[in-house]
């Protein structure tokens, strides 16, 4: 039986102009997990409140729930008294443990699969295995909660769609340059987006660094750190400013960066050519400076090498 609140309400005719166009499901059937089914249920970011209660219904109604870390998840469970054993499911063992799990599936276990925090799968572990349960005719739902990039971008104060989330950018500055500098061609043709990514702290300053490279100084951005928690943090501003900011407070958290779209009239100056190639040629040679900034500025690159060969000899 669901502990689940009920509730009372009006009838409203939908199809009047006047209705409501979202109705809630208030059923207590909405919180069951079918026999062999397998339910992604999200779980809080920072504040231990944010869980919903059709997620801690879900998490008592399973048979077991597959974690990152078993450590993590046992303080929220503990919070809710949920008394389901857990099992852990993370990057390095995920491939190997979807046999049995399906196995287990399709003899009628009902499994929940959480992340360490927020929404499963959005840069977290558990995608091989829904991906493995659909193609296998598990029957696979999900409980909705929280999320740090949706949340950020709401309060960034950049255009909140079209946006794009790409996970953790590379840990590397020269394949992160380069997936950036994909982003800003595509900008040059056309393409217009906030962007989204998730940062460690160590990184931010040299993320800042490598965006300012192919985006420039002046474009807008947000930094969003420790998001529901009591130090929570939305530093807005250029990413120039972002720099600044962080050269001066080191950065601490779990940080989500967010770069606005590009003006219509951001066509690159000659000034801004030339900050690009500088600050690329600190890191790169001539060829792979002058490759870089071509892409971000959508000029070719035999013009951008030339240049650039005048600034090396500066």
């Amino acid at each position: 039986m669901s502990d689940l609140p009920s509730c009372t309400h009006t009838p409203v005719d939908d199809s009047t102009p006047e209705g409501p166009q979202h109705a809630y499901d208030t059923s207590p059937a909405s919180a069951t997990l079918p026999a062999g089914s397998l339910t992604l249920v999200a779980t809080p970011i920072g504040n231990l409140g944010d869980i919903s209660v059709r997620a801690i219904e879900t998490l008592k109604a399973a048979d077991i729930i597959l974690c990152e870390d078993t450590r993590v998840t046992a303080k929220l469970l503990k919070a809710y008294n949920v008394s389901t054993p857990t099992q852990i499911l993370h990057d390095h063992n995920e491939e190997g443990r979807i046999a049995g799990l399906l196995t287990r599936l399709h003899s009628g276990a009902s499994m929940a699969l959480v992340s360490d925090a927020g929404t499963p799968l959005v840069s977290d572990p558990g995608f091989r295995l829904a991906r493995a349960a659909i193609a296998d005719g598990v029957p696979v739902g999900a409980v909705p909660g929280a999320n740090a990039a949706t949340l950020a971008l709401t309060l960034s104060g950049l255009p909140p769609h079209p946006y794009l989330f790409s996970g953790f950018a590379s840990p590397r500055s020269s394949a992160r340059r380069s997936q950036f500098s994909i982003l800003r061609a595509a900008e040059q043709v056309g393409f217009s987006a906030t962007l989204i990514w998730y940062e460690a702290p160590h990184r931010l300053l040299d993320m800042i660094e490598d965006l300012i490279v192919v985006f420039g100084p002046e474009r807008q951005a947000a930094v969003a750190r420790e998001l529901t928690k009591r130090f929570e943090e939305i530093r807005r501003g250029s990413l120039a400013e972002l720099q600044a900011h962080f050269v001066d407070t080191a950065p601490r958290g779990e940080i989500t960066i967010l770069v606005g779209p590009p003006k219509e009239d951001s066509a690159p100056s000659e000034d801004d050519l030339d900050s690009r190639l500088r600050e690329a040629l600190k890191t790169h040679s001539i060829k792979d400076a002058a490759a870089l900034v071509a892409g971000a500025v959508n000029l070719p690159k035999r013009v951008v090498y030339a240049r650039a060969l005048e600034i090396g000899k500066e």
